[in-house]
């Protein structure tokens, strides 16, 4: 059914569908709504859950964390400062095999304090073993949810997925969404049945010491399963389109890459303007395209590849900075090409929430033809950096 929503009530009503039995999240901007919208749900009976108020982010994961391990499907959502204050039990989520929904409604990280939109925050949670997609569009928002259940629930996975979405400009947008019914869904997402749960009739030990002789089996284990994901993600968005007609689950989405010279590779919401730059370029003459990398995390580099194999300039574009190296998305895409002839740019912009206009992507196209840069932050402000205050 078609409705137009704010991105927030379209998430939360994406989660309501998933029939979660247990909800804990703490208020933080630009999350707040979700979780609102979730509590009243709740609230007026719409759907049989608990929603559980908590002090803080940690709690609120580690609320979840505890549904999750009785078998009880759980969602959470979170930004910015509240996934960092999580942090410690992100990873044990993972390292317990707890298929957990989060939403994240990326945010920049203090200090200075920042509320506006930029993805350090999931992105410095990549190394937690959680599955990452990233949402252009509330569309592929509510569709990454729905799968994402689907694809960390799967016995031979259990991992925890992390949708993320641009905060406010997904959150707080207003946008046309199919919303899918509650039927559909039900038929494509079977009730939660996880192979072990805590059961006082079956008693069992969750996230025990592991010394020495078997931690680097745990990691590795996680790391072989986030590679199985790649091949779960193609089979679940294959039964997500036969069930909903959508393309929206994969690993990358190419734009207008069939006779590019020029490839532009990002994640999220500015994908959509890059593309309305390409439309515009193309006019001119422009041989020019778009990767867009839906999951993140497993990091899908073969897929990569082959989209761009046949592209001799890349420009990706970060909205976050590993600092003192690269942007993230920058650094892992370089190491899949493995030092190729390929002239690849690494471009760091709208961190904060700065606008990446349509000048600004214009001038990363020009830039990636012209030299090889591999961390160019964009729009920079003379008057505003760092040696203009040092004290002298």
């Amino acid at each position: 059914m078609k409705k137009y929503l704010e991105g927030s009530w379209a998430i939360a009503q994406a989660a309501k569908l998933c029939k979660p039995g247990v909800i804990s999240a703490y208020p933080i901007t630009p999350q707040t709504h979700i979780v609102e919208h979730l509590a009243k749900f709740v609230a007026d009976g719409e759907i049989n859950a608990q929603s559980i108020n908590v002090e803080s982010e940690h709690s609120a994961a580690s609320v979840v964390l505890g549904s999750e391990a009785t078998g009880v499907r759980s969602f959470t959502a979170t930004s910015s400062q509240g996934l960092l204050l999580m942090g410690e039990v992100v990873f044990n989520i993972a390292g317990m095999r707890l298929p957990i929904m989060m939403v994240c409604a990326n945010r920049a990280v203090s200090a200075p304090i920042n509320i506006w939109n930029d993805q350090q925050d999931s992105i410095s949670l990549r190394d937690s073993g959680w599955i990452q997609f990233y949402a252009e569009n509330n569309q592929e928002a509510i569709d990454l949810i729905i799968a994402g259940y689907k694809i960390g629930e799967n016995p031979k996975i259990m991992l925890p997925v992390m949708v993320c979405v641009d905060g406010f400009i997904l959150t707080h947008g207003m946008e046309t969404v199919d919303m899918p019914d509650a039927k559909t869904v039900d038929k494509f997402l079977p009730p939660y049945n996880p192979p072990f749960k805590l059961d006082i009739n079956n008693p069992l030990s969750f996230g025990l010491l592991g010394d020495p002789t078997v931690y680097t089996e745990t990691r590795y284990a996680l790391h072989k399963t986030l590679e199985d994901v790649i091949k779960e993600v193609g089979r679940v968005g294959a039964e997500f389109k036969s069930s909903f007609g959508r393309d929206s689950v994969c690993l990358v989405e190419g734009y207008k890459l069939e006779d590019a010279q020029i490839a532009l590779v990002a994640m999220g919401s500015v994908c959509g303007t890059i593309k309305d730059v390409i439309d515009a370029e193309r006019e001119k003459g422009a041989k020019v395209g778009l990767l867009k990398i839906v999951t993140y995390r497993p990091f899908p580099g073969e897929a990569i590849k082959k989209a761009l194999k046949n592209i001799p300039y890349i420009g990706v574009i970060d909205k976050d900075i590993s600092l003192g190296s690269a942007g993230a998305l920058y650094t892992e895409l370089s190491a899949a090409f493995n030092a190729t002839d390929k002239k690849i740019s690494g471009f760091v912009a709208g961190l904060g929430g700065r606008d990446i206009t349509i000048d600004t992507i214009k001038g990363i196209i020009e830039s990636t033809k012209k030299e090889v840069n591999p961390c160019k932050f964009v729009d920079l402000k003379p008057e505003l950096l760092w040696e203009e205050f040092k004290v002298t």
